[in-house]
């Protein structure tokens, strides 16, 4: 019989159509296994047709095939439950450089799946199932996986910091309440959270507002462009069209530079872990003068291209009368 420590691969003992561990497992004629419920399911549904196939390998059955359970597979499955031998994980189970391993695997790591903000570790699904089935985890708090938890804990008293000192703007614990900053405003981190997380949102929708207004203005100065590129003054056409360049290019890049800070605060708004949300929040750098809405103003520009445009007509119809005056001259002549 298998010895504990033995790694078996998962395939072998998995289900080819539910691609989990087979469940009463079945084995059909050409040799491939099923869980029992799986493949009546996939054959139910072949009945109109008369004609039953393996999903593996399409060989097929006239009738259809009486299942019975393989009672050594369902013994050896069960023995693999009972004394917790487990398939071999496949390899993108496994935490990479980029991934937040389980902190409770031995040897090589699994990716971990949440993170627990009362224990300060990272846990895969194995690891993590006690948080579900105890009661003595039911008041631990997971979030998204992350790479973060120490960040979480006092220097000082080496405790998880749940409170915000409004008077020094930083994340404490609560023995700093009571020291430090005893005389200090402070708030749990959860309170700082809400009220920051308003205020993240308002500046939020002020930059989706600025990106849509300067994506208007880039639109509004491309028809200039090709309103120029129209033009009969050919002397001023050249230089105005590399002006109004100049000008849509800066407003692109403001474009790109604000919907990279959309994104950011996009990204932050969505983390569970409050601390972290607060000690993340004055990293943001605040928006530069150079993407601020009145940096670039097109009115002037659209001001003088307007009038460029009215001098530009005036010289056409001014050219058309010119043009007229001869044959009105001989049409008088001829009357």
């Amino acid at each position: 019989w298998l010895q504990s420590g033995v790694m078996l691969d998962r395939e072998t003992f998995s289900c080819l159509i539910c691609m989990d561990l087979l469940k009463d497992p079945v084995t059909t004629s050409c040799g491939h296994s099923y869980c029992m419920n799986c493949i009546k399911t996939h054959w139910d549904e072949e009945d109109q047709k008369r004609i039953h196939s393996c999903p593996q390998c399409r060989e097929t059955f006239i009738p259809r095939p009486v299942l019975k359970k393989n009672t050594m597979l369902a013994a050896l499955v069960e023995q693999l439950k009972k004394t917790g031998l487990q398939a071999a994980p496949a390899e993108h189970c496994y935490a990479g450089h980029e991934d937040v391993a389980c902190d409770s695997c031995t040897g090589r790591k699994l990716k971990a799946i949440k993170s627990c903000l009362f224990c300060l570790a990272s846990f895969c699904e194995k690891h993590l199932q006690p948080h579900y089935d105890s009661a003595a985890f039911k008041k631990h708090k997971l979030v998204e996986p992350s790479n973060n938890l120490q960040e979480n804990i006092c220097s000082k008293h080496d405790e998880v910091m749940k409170m915000f000192c409004r008077t020094d703007q930083k994340c404490i614990c609560f023995l700093c309440t009571m020291e430090e900053h005893k005389n200090h405003i402070t708030v749990s981190a959860a309170v700082e959270r809400t009220e920051r997380q308003r205020e993240l949102e308002e500046r939020q929708g002020n930059i989706q507002q600025r990106i849509q207004d300067r994506e208007e203005d880039v639109k509004l100065l491309q028809q200039e462009v090709e309103a120029i590129n129209h033009s009969q003054i050919r002397s001023q056409q050249e230089t105005e069209v590399s002006r109004v360049k100049d000008v849509q290019e800066k407003l692109e890049q403001e474009v790109t530079e604000l919907k990279r800070k959309d994104a950011e605060l996009e990204q932050l708004s969505h983390t569970e872990d409050h601390t972290q949300f607060l000690l993340n929040y004055p990293s943001l750098p605040a928006l530069s003068k150079s993407t601020h809405s009145s940096s670039i103003n097109i009115r002037p520009l659209r001001r003088m291209l307007i009038r460029l445009r009215g001098r530009d007509s005036s010289c056409v119809r001014a050219q058309r009368e010119t043009t007229r005056r001869p044959e009105r001259l001989m049409d008088k002549h001829l009357t």
